[in-house]
């Protein structure tokens, strides 16, 4: 079954000094103040989208290695994934750095390293963003 989930942004004035307001229609979550300077500077309680696709990754990332353990018989106690979004303005966003701390009994590193990367690799959000760099630094607790 499709899902379709919706956000929408609402902005005034010029790029430089305007400023918008982001809401997350599907959930209901909140909505979220967004300006050029948090984007490109400091965010300042401001957030940027940069820092939307950064919460994105991460979540879709930790749901697909989640399942990919799972397809090999391994339930993770924790997954904490962050995801470190570059953005250089006038060339965009030039790269992600995913950062995994896991603690997933009865895995050997080979295993864990092997299943992080698919994950990576394949996981949706991973998948449309395709034309960036994206970089993994796993580390399996004990």
């Amino acid at each position: 079954m499709a899902t379709t989930r919706t956000a929408h942004t609402v902005w005034s004035g010029s790029l430089a000094s305007g400023s918008g307001q982001t809401t997350l229609d599907s959930s209901g979550l909140g909505t979220f103040d967004v300006t050029w300077k948090a984007r490109a500077e400091q965010a300042e309680g401001k957030t940027s989208p940069e820092e939307l696709i950064g919460a994105a990754h991460s979540a879709c990332f930790s749901m697909a290695f989640s399942n990919a353990l799972g397809q090999e018989g391994k339930t993770p106690e924790r997954l904490e994934t962050k995801a470190d979004v570059t953005f250089q303005p006038g060339e965009g966003i030039t790269g992600i750095h995913l950062t995994l701390n896991a603690t997933v009994p009865g895995i050997s590193e080979e295993d864990f390293q092997r299943l992080a990367e698919d994950a990576k690799k394949n996981c949706p959000v991973s998948q449309a963003l395709a034309g960036t760099t994206i970089t993994l630094e796993a580390s399996l607790q004990a």
